[in-house]
């Protein structure tokens, strides 16, 4: 795993100033401590910061083919690298290092932007061709690996993998989009269509960009995506079997390492099976760590403990104060743009713990989204369903008025929490599941706004282009478009920006079996009744794993990463929360009704209600806004 910048002329061939590169590396040096490099000609500056993980001393960055016409930074891992140099040796192609970047070049020397479809991993990286003067930037199918590029005055173009690689350039110019506070108050992140920093770009999961040194950026190609528009026939035991070879498949293919590998193992379904399968294929025992709370109600590490003792595995657990809230700063500085998932709190402090014991760990993300382990889209086809029995023009009247009229009693037993149910049901489908993730609903954003801040923000609503990418899905139905948004807006924007961002910081390759897209595309042609049967989730993915792991891991109520924000902004934090928008970065951004937000973290504080999501969102807006400078 590696950091990547560089720097690139679209107008003529300027001489590009290494130590400008080198600036651009040094400001993200945590994600590769054990070598950099920089690389210059007349229009071009690659610059590369290594974690090394495979061929040691073999594989140094930026590198050149042996012809010496293509040079690459990269950063990731191809999987298959082994397959894919001996499929280009038969074509005449020949090697000089033992690792997976010398393949990349080989495979676009021979094959184009058509490389990209074999090659199976994780990956964001820069390629310049020589000969034709032309450089690509390419990111994974599913955006495992991040890629931000920019357009400076002159005509240049800077990339990076992380935001502040770019800040550290010169001549960029630090200037907020007020669209990508509509879309932070939104989602709690800021996701990958926009970026915090007007003129920034991020290159979207599975798409690549050309780049000439006589032309305007071209527009960025998709050269992947997932269809949930077939359906694979078998009964469940011929899928099962099928998906088993999937993850088995998955997990050894990513177990390839020539440094201390381990997983990280929280107790639930998808961790505990990854380790399961390691523990399979491993001679060895697997090395594991878990994280668990002081408080008896967010502590799962008892789980952790049993998988941990049944597959022998050497564990390592920490425990982490309910009022360990000191990393607020710290985190603001890891993600660049503001980021509100408080389990990004969690997530650094285990990747803090496996980072002692080994460099590669293994997670289990990406499951819920490929497989529908989530409560919302088990939800989401019910209400499908239940749209499916009464026309709209019927729904919306009926359901909308009994919303808007329903309490919202977040405080009573679940059957009567009735009224996001009926105001989702009032809305079309994808408005519905937009409604269902955002973490503050459209309403709740209009009182928070200045007069200004709305005149700025214009027609845009952040839901938008939500709803868009889920009409637009491929595919059949309610449940299948909720799964496509998650795989292509939720994961990449919230779950892998955390972890990538969190374990890089301390200078940790994670790896994600469970997101190998050809298990994420056997999961898309799965029949809806194998994904969700009631309120079950994953179904198969359950039923399969029944042979490896104890019942109540499998169907226990999932939890996750629970950080106590509403004790802390309540207490220690209770500070922190008062004058929010009334004093300080906020207040001067002008963007807020600043005694609106004052009250509601004054009712939150004395307990008349419960504002935590919405004060954690602002707060790590305004510590992201002060580090931005």
């Amino acid at each position: 795993m590696c950091g990547i910048a560089g720097i690139f002329h679209t107008e003529g061939l300027k001489p590009v100033d290494p130590d400008r590169v080198r600036l651009m590396c040094d400001a993200i040096a945590h994600r590769g401590p054990d070598g950099e490099g920089v690389w210059t000609a007349p229009g071009i500056g690659l610059g590369h910061r290594r974690l090394s993980i495979i061929d040691l001393a073999g594989s140094p960055q930026p590198m050149a083919s042996v012809e010496g016409d293509v040079m690459i930074v990269f950063n990731g891992e191809i999987y298959n690298f082994k397959e894919l140099r001996k499929d280009l040796q038969a074509l005449g192609a020949h090697f000089r290092t033992d690792g997976d970047t010398e393949v990349i070049i080989q495979a676009w020397r021979h094959w184009g932007t058509d490389c990209l479809p074999r090659l199976h991993g994780m990956f964001a990286f820069a390629l310049y061709d020589l000969r034709q003067r032309t450089m690509m930037l390419a990111r994974d199918r599913l955006g495992v690996k991040p890629l931000f590029t920019a357009r400076l005055p002159d005509g240049s173009v800077i990339f990076g993998s992380e935001l502040k690689a770019l800040l550290a350039h010169p001549s960029f110019r630090r200037e907020i989009d007020p669209l990508a506070i509509e879309d932070y108050l939104t989602w709690g992140y800021v996701p990958d269509h926009r970026a915090m920093l007007k003129g920034v770009e991020k290159l979207a999961a599975g798409h690549y960009q050309l780049l000439r040194h006589d032309a305007p950026p071209a527009a960025p190609v998709q050269w992947w995506d997932v269809s949930f528009a077939e359906r694979e026939r078998g009964n469940a035991d011929d899928l099962g079997a099928h998906l088993l070879h999937h993850m088995r498949q998955a997990v050894t293919s990513r177990m390839i390492s020539d440094v201390p590998l381990g997983a990280f193992l929280s107790g639930g379904v998808d961790s505990s099976s990854v380790v399961a399968l390691m523990a399979e294929a491993s001679s060895t025992p697997v090395k594991t760590c878990s994280i668990g709370f002081d408080v008896a109600a967010l502590d799962e590490t008892a789980y952790a403990d049993r998988v941990a003792e049944q597959f022998h595995t050497e564990h390592w657990k920490d425990t982490v104060s309910a009022d360990d809230f000191s990393l607020i700063d710290k985190l603001a500085g890891m993600f660049d743009e503001p980021f509100a998932d408080a389990s990004a709190l969690p997530t650094f402090r285990v990747c803090e713990l496996a980072r002692r014991h080994v460099t590669v760990a293994l997670s289990g993300d990406g499951a819920d989204e490929a497989f529908a382990g989530y409560r919302r889209q088990t939800f989401q086809h019910r209400e499908e369903q239940l749209r499916g029995l009464l026309p709209a023009a019927l729904r919306g009247p009926v359901f909308g008025t009994l919303g808007q009229v329903w309490p919202k009693a977040d405080w009573a037993p679940r059957p009567l929490r009735a009224k996001a149910t009926l105001l989702s049901l009032s809305a079309s489908g994808e408005e519905g599941y937009a409604r269902a993730l955002a973490v503050t609903g459209s309403e709740q954003r209009d009182t928070l706004y200045s007069a200004e801040f709305q005149r700025l923000r214009g027609d845009y609503r952040a839901e938008q282009p939500f709803v868009e990418l889920m009409r637009n899905a491929p595919a059949r139905s309610g449940l299948d478009r909720a799964q496509y948004a998650d795989l292509k807006f939720y994961l990449p924007g919230d779950i892998l920006t955390k972890v990538d961002r969190t374990s890089m910081a301390v200078s940790l390759e994670a790896r994600e079996p469970l997101l190998d897209h050809r298990l994420v595309e056997f999961g898309a042609r799965l029949p809806e009744r194998m994904r969700v049967r009631g309120t079950t989730g994953k179904w198969l993915v359950k039923q399969t794993m029944r042979r490896y792991l104890p019942q109540d891991v499998l169907f226990r109520q999932k939890m996750g990463f629970v950080t106590p924000i509403a004790q802390w902004l309540r207490g220690p934090l209770a500070g922190a929360a008062r004058g929010l928008a009334s004093d300080g970065v906020l207040a001067r951004s002008g963007w807020f009704d600043a005694a609106r937000i004052d009250a509601l973290a004054e009712a939150h504080i004395s307990g008349r209600a419960d504002h935590s999501r919405l004060i954690w969102q602002l707060l790590m807006l305004r510590k992201s806004l002060e580090q931005l400078g």
